[in-house]
C-alpha cells in the first residue's frame, strides 16, 4: 500500500472537518438540554448549568439530573462505539467489523441476562438498573474475552478469528432466547427494554465512573497509533517495520471489548454506530492515517450519538423512542453506500 494511503490529503482539510465536527456537536448538545418531554428555554437552561436563575425550579431539576447526563452519555459512547469500530476494522482489515461482531455486546447482553432473567422476573424487573447489572454486563463481557483470547494464541489467522467470534456470539444469543423461553413474563419484558437501548439510564453519580472508563479506554487506543498504521501496510511489512502483530492483535481486541463491554453495560447494546462512524470519518477526512482519524471518529461518534438521542426525544408526546430504533435507519443507507463503492473506499482503508 502506498504511503499516501495513510497521509491526510490536506491540514486544511482535517481543521475544517475538526472544527465543523465540533461545532454540531456542541449544537445538539444543547438541542439535547432544551428539547424533550418538556421543552425548557435556552436562558433557563444556562442558568441549570451556570448556577444562575431560572423561570421554573423543575427545569433545572430536568437538566442537572436528566438531560445533562444523557447527552454527555451519548458523546461518550458515541465516542467509545466508534473507536471499538475503527480498531477492529483496522485489526480484521474489514470495512464490515464492528463493536458487535466478534460477540462481546452479546456477551455482556448474556450477563445481564442471567442477572435480570436467571434470578426472576421480580428480582430481575428491580436489578435490571442496579449496579448488578451492570456487573453483569461486564462479566459476560469479560469471559467471551477471554475466550477469544484463547483462541487469538491458536488461530493466527484474522479472519479465521473474526469467525470464531461470530459463532461464539450466535451461541450466547442462543443461551440468551433460552434464558428469555424459561423466564417470567416480567423477567423478559425488562430485558427486551434494556436491550432497546438507550443513554438515559446512567445517572449523574454513575457518569463520573463510564467517563472515567471509556476516556482512559479512549486514551489508550491513541498510544497505538503506529501499530494501527503499520497494520494497514498488510502483516508481512508490519513484521518487518518490528511490530509484534499477535500482541498488538490481542491488545486492540482487549481495548475494543472493553469499549464495547462498557457502553453496553451502562446503556444496553448499541448498534451500527461502531459500524458506520469509522467510514464517515475516513470519507470526511479522505485519510486511514490514525493520528487524525482516531480523534476525528471519536469526534464524529459523539456527533452521531447525540444526533440520534436528539431524535429519539422529539415526539415527546410518545415518550423516548429506543436508540436501537433509530441507528439502523440512520446506519443502514451508509452501509449499502460502502458496499456499492467499496472499491472507492478501499482507497482509504
Amino acid at each position: 500500500m502506498n504511503s499516501n494511503h495513510t497521509s491526510v490529503n490536506s491540514p486544511r482539510r482535517y481543521y475544517i472537518v475538526m472544527w465543523s465536527m465540533a461545532v454540531v456537536m456542541v449544537m445538539l448538545f444543547v438541542a439535547c438540554l432544551v428539547f424533550g418531554s418538556v421543552d425548557i428555554p435556552l436562558g433557563d437552561v444556562l442558568g441549570s448549568l451556570t448556577g444562575g436563575e431560572v423561570s421554573r425550579a423543575t427545569s433545572r431539576v430536568i437538566v442537572l439530573e436528566t438531560r445533562l447526563p444523557m447527552a454527555c452519555t451519548a458523546m461518550l459512547a458515541g465516542a467509545a462505539l466508534s473507536i471499538a469500530g475503527l480498531l477492529m476494522q483496522t485489526t480484521f482489515d474489514n470495512p464490515l467489523a464492528g463493536p458487535s461482531i466478534l460477540g462481546i455486546s452479546t456477551g455482556s447482553s448474556l450477563g445481564v441476562a442471567i442477572v435480570m432473567l436467571a434470578l426472576g422476573g421480580s428480582i430481575g424487573g428491580v436489578l435490571g438498573s442496579s449496579l448488578s447489572a451492570l456487573i453483569g454486563a461486564l462479566l459476560g463481557a469479560g469471559v467471551i474475552m477471554l475466550v477469544l483470547l484463547a483462541f487469538s494464541s491458536i488461530v493466527k489467522n484474522s479472519v479465521m478469528l473474526l469467525i470464531i467470534g461470530i459463532m461464539v456470539s450466535h451461541l450466547a444469543s442462543s443461551a440468551i432466547s433460552l434464558l428469555n423461553f424459561f423466564s417470567t413474563q416480567e423477567g423478559v419484558h425488562s430485558y427486551v427494554i434494556w436491550g432497546l437501548g438507550n443513554f438515559s439510564g446512567v445517572t449523574l453519580e454513575r457518569l463520573p465512573i463510564f467517563a472515567i472508563l471509556v476516556i482512559a479506554s479512549v486514551l489508550l487506543s491513541m498510544m497505538l497509533v503506529k501499530p494501527l498504521n503499520a497494520l494497514l501496510l498488510g502483516a508481512r511489512y508490519a513484521e518487518n517495520l518490528g511490530v509484534n502483530i499477535r500482541g498488538t492483535r490481542n491488545r486492540l481486541l482487549v481495548l475494543s471489548g472493553i469499549l464495547t463491554a462498557v457502553v453496553t453495560a451502562f446503556c444496553g447494546p448499541i448498534g451500527f454506530i461502531g459500524l458506520i462512524v469509522p467510514h464517515i470519518a475516513r470519507l470526511s477526512l479522505r485519510s486511514s492515517n490514525h493520528i487524525v482519524l482516531l480523534p476525528a471518529t471519536a469526534l464524529a461518534g459523539a456527533v452521531v450519538a447525540l444526533l440520534c438521542t436528539l431524535i429519539s426525544v422529539v415526539p415527546s408526546a410518545s415518550g423516548i423512542i429506543p436508540i436501537n430504533a433509530i441507528t439502523p435507519i440512520i446506519g443502514v443507507p451508509i452501509i449499502i453506500y460502502i458496499i456499492v463503492n467499496r472499491k472507492r473506499i478501499a482507497y482509504f482503508n
